[in-house]
């Protein structure tokens, strides 16, 4: 199973139709189907299901697509680190990263980054702190910023900034006529609200509302702040974020909460257990040096 007969098998997955794959990858439709049929032989199982016009995956065609999907992914992106290390330059680094404050923070750290290695390029995605951290164990990125907590046994971690959480409010409510730019936890008991959807956050806004002796009404779970800010908007609840999660707009109004107020910590972190490149290496040590960074 090489990484052809899997850009192969992807093709036709992605159309589900031998001829149409086929005009994709500019070849003639025999060879491809005796190859789909050739991997379905090494593997032992079928990988699709044969109907008069179309093909459908099989649980065990649909399984291997993800995993084809991304080692191609991987395949790509150390294909691409070594063609620019031929050319004389640095690589590219590939940093995952959780909303919230962390843009800013990787902008200031690249602007700086980028006038000792002028030659680096950057791959960057953003996710919530699950999909970043898959990314990471998964070989997509070797350094990714969360936020806490994290596993400390399985990584190593440096926390590079702190926000306090928000509240976002929709204009329409009147929790957002208070007066002030902050307001009590208590006064969102009752209220619907609107969490980041990662369990142990989750578990944390339950245990903070616990400490003033309230029960919260999570009402929607998400992980991206853009569904969140459209659904508080709509005025369908509250959200709890943190302060930098995005830009509220006109409808929305944001209160740092208080009495207590609690603060997101984020962490730059890498695979313990994992060898990373001079690239990343360094990044990681420039990040760690930072005057600004909390360590």
């Amino acid at each position: 199973m090489d990484l052809r007969t899997l850009g192969y098998f992807v093709a036709v997955a992605q159309e589900l139709n031998i001829t149409h794959a086929a005009e994709k990858l500019r070849m003639s439709q025999p060879p491809l189907s005796h190859q789909i049929q050739l991997l379905e032989q090494e593997l032992g199982m079928k990988l699709f299901i044969r109907g008069k016009r179309k093909l459908k995956l099989t649980e065990a065609g649909e399984l291997l697509l993800r995993r084809a999907d991304q080692m191609l992914n991987l395949a790509e992106i150390t294909k691409q680190e070594l063609s620019e290390l031929r050319r004389g330059s640095s690589g590219t680094l590939n940093l995952g990263m959780v909303e919230g404050q962390v843009p800013h923070l990787s902008a200031r750290w690249i602007s700086g980054f980028r006038q000792k290695y002028p030659l680096v390029r950057y791959s960057l995605w953003n996710g919530s702190s699950d999909d970043v951290l898959d990314r990471l164990d998964k070989g997509l990125a070797e350094l990714a910023v969360i936020a806490a907590p994290y596993d400390t046994e399985r990584l190593d971690g440096i926390v590079v900034g702190r926000e306090p959480w928000c509240a976002t409010i929709s204009r329409s409510d009147p929790l957002a006529q208070l007066p002030g730019d902050t307001i009590p936890l208590a006064r969102l008991a009752g209220s619907p609200l609107i969490v980041p959807s990662r369990k142990s956050r989750v578990q944390a806004i339950r245990q903070w509302f616990h400490s003033v002796d309230a029960e919260p009404d999570i009402m929607c779970e998400l992980s991206h702040s853009a569904d969140a800010l459209a659904l508080v908007a709509q005025g369908v609840g509250i959200g709890i974020f943190p302060m930098t999660f995005g830009n509220p707009g006109p409808d929305i109004v944001s209160k740092v909460i208080v009495e207590p107020g609690r603060q997101v910590e984020y962490v730059l972190v890498r695979n313990r257990d994992q060898a990373i490149s001079g690239l990343a290496r360094a990044f990681w040590e420039y990040v760690a040096s930072d005057p600004e960074t909390e360590n």
